[in-house]
């Protein structure tokens, strides 16, 4: 079985323009279920608004789950400034120096949604001696408004309030030389592979050797996005971006085993087994530790459900910022994924 590129592929151009920071994900939430409705599959939600998509197999117990997060990186309005610009607050860690100059979409909670830019308070080389220097933190950043506005009431007026999200842009780019470039690879990528798997059983005719659950969830990147899992799951694995970087061995062609993240060892069996899989299936994989890593898994753990959990997914370079991987390592972590569902 082989994963469909076009619906891959369309997956992602829908998925990645839809704006999604953590907490702000119905409409993202809303398009998974709606290709959940087209494949004929059923779905439910949690209270916060994850959506758990059980998927039947020849072992029907339901006792292993994948989950992949489909909310982003962004920004929210922390106050509105005298002379009609915003200032910021960050949802999840984004690397603040990428986002100067990036535009962006203020969303307000009765309905409406301006553009605007996302800039330094210094940000001319002609009128600044600071522009080139000037740290890029949340003090020294704000939102320019594309309306006519000079003042706190000018905005107050639009109906922009304090808290409203800002959203920017991914700038998705699917490149001949197969390379998928955009920001939020992490983790909509992983979304799309885990819905062109589900895609890929439904459309062959394929019964999985085991039962699961698919998880996508909507707070992963400010730390309890997967904190509760469905009672009959005992395997959690989270389907990931994969870490490259110095002294890591994972590219964006591979698919990543991560062994240990900033919480502690992935349970030793999946992530040997897992291994072993990829070696036996010839997937071009690798093996390594992050750093400075969280995943749905550890907020599995740490919301006290009873799983053994595991980590894996597409190499992604430059996380947190300008985002690139590669279709080898989508295909790859697709093979992977299939291996330990219908291992004998």
């Amino acid at each position: 079985m082989q994963m469909n590129k076009e619906y891959f592929e369309t997956l992602v151009k829908e998925l990645f323009a839809i704006d999604s920071p953590s907490g702000f994900c119905k409409e993202a939430i809303n398009y998974i279920a709606s290709k959940c409705d087209e494949l004929n599959v059923s779905y439910f939600r949690s209270e916060k608004g994850n959506l758990y998509i059980p998927v039947d197999g020849k072992d029907n117990r339901h006792s292993l789950a994948f989950s992949a997060h489909c909310d982003t990186l962004g920004l929210m309005v922390r106050s509105i400034k005298s002379n009609g610009n915003l200032a910021i607050t960050k949802v999840g860690g984004p690397l603040l120096n990428t986002l100067d100059g990036e535009y962006c979409r203020i969303y307000t909670r009765n309905g409406k949604c301006y553009t605007g830019t996302i800039l330094s308070t210094s940000p001319s080389v002609h009128v600044f001696k600071d522009s080139s220097s000037k740290e890029h933190i949340e003090e020294n950043m704000e939102v320019r408004i594309d309306e006519v506005v000079s003042s706190k009431e000018d905005v107050q007026k639009l109906g922009i309030e304090n808290g409203d999200y800002i959203a920017y842009d991914p700038k998705t780019v699917l490149c001949e030389s197969g390379y998928i470039k955009s920001r939020f690879l992490d983790d909509k990528l992983s979304v799309c592979i885990l819905m062109s798997l589900l895609e890929s059983y439904k459309t062959n005719h394929i019964m999985p050797e085991r039962g699961f659950y698919i998880c996508i969830s909507t707070y992963e990147e400010v730390g309890h996005g997967a904190s509760y899992v469905p009672e009959d799951v005992k395997e959690f694995i989270s389907v990931d971006m994969g870490c490259i970087g110095e002294d890591l061995s994972c590219t964006e062609r591979d698919v990543s085993i991560c062994a240990k993240d900033s919480g502690g060892p992935y349970d030793y069996d999946i992530t040997t087994l897992m291994s072993n899989l990829a070696k036996e299936n010839n997937i071009r994989h690798a093996i390594d530790i992050y750093p400075f890593y969280g995943s749905d898994t550890g907020a599995a753990l740490k919301g006290g459900n009873n799983i053994k959990g595991g980590l894996i997914g597409p190499g992604v370079a430059h996380s947190h910022g300008m985002e690139r991987s590669h279709i080898d390592g989508v295909i790859a972590t697709f093979d992977l994924l299939r291996a330990y569902i219908d291992r004998k």
